[in-house]
């Protein structure tokens, strides 16, 4: 697997600014990610993001997409912006359909899935031996085919 440029992941109000990539480490069940600050087009990080690589198993509860916005910049929509960008990139490395999950109160995570066009699959309860247990008990599924 090759992680790309990114040097195109923005539109006149952001921009995604790469800070690592990982690669898959298949004995830990980790999947490559690029991890990006979203950053307003003057600089100033407002956010944070990510993008999994792959359409497994593996990222059935942690999805393909996240993002935390910072609080004091929250209700701007940067989350959908930086989706959108990610969505772009997802298509660049040919995956089939990309996954967002979410906790089913959080509801402007929901409100962003349903903007970007995802399709709800399923609310499942995550299994207590998934390492997201810890923070969330069930999860919205939501997935955008590419």
């Amino acid at each position: 697997m090759q992680f790309l440029d990114t040097s195109d992941l923005k539109n006149n109000e952001i921009y995604l600014f790469l800070t690592k990539t990982c690669e898959a480490i298949p004995e830990r069940k980790y999947v490559p990610v690029y991890y990006f600050d979203i950053c307003l087009t003057d600089g100033i990080k407002v956010g944070t993001c990510n993008l999994k690589l792959d359409n497994s198993e593996l990222t059935k509860y942690c999805g393909n997409i996240g993002y935390v916005v910072d609080e004091k910049y929250r209700g701007n929509k940067y989350s959908l912006k930086a989706s959108k960008l990610l969505l772009k990139l997802a298509k660049k490395h040919d995956l089939k359909y990309v996954t967002i999950t979410c906790s089913p109160e959080n509801i402007a995570s929901n409100k962003i899935c349903k903007l970007l066009g995802a399709e709800f699959i399923e609310n499942v309860e995550v299994p207590k031996t998934h390492e997201m247990y810890s923070e969330y008990k069930k999860l919205n599924i939501y997935r955008i085919k590419l």
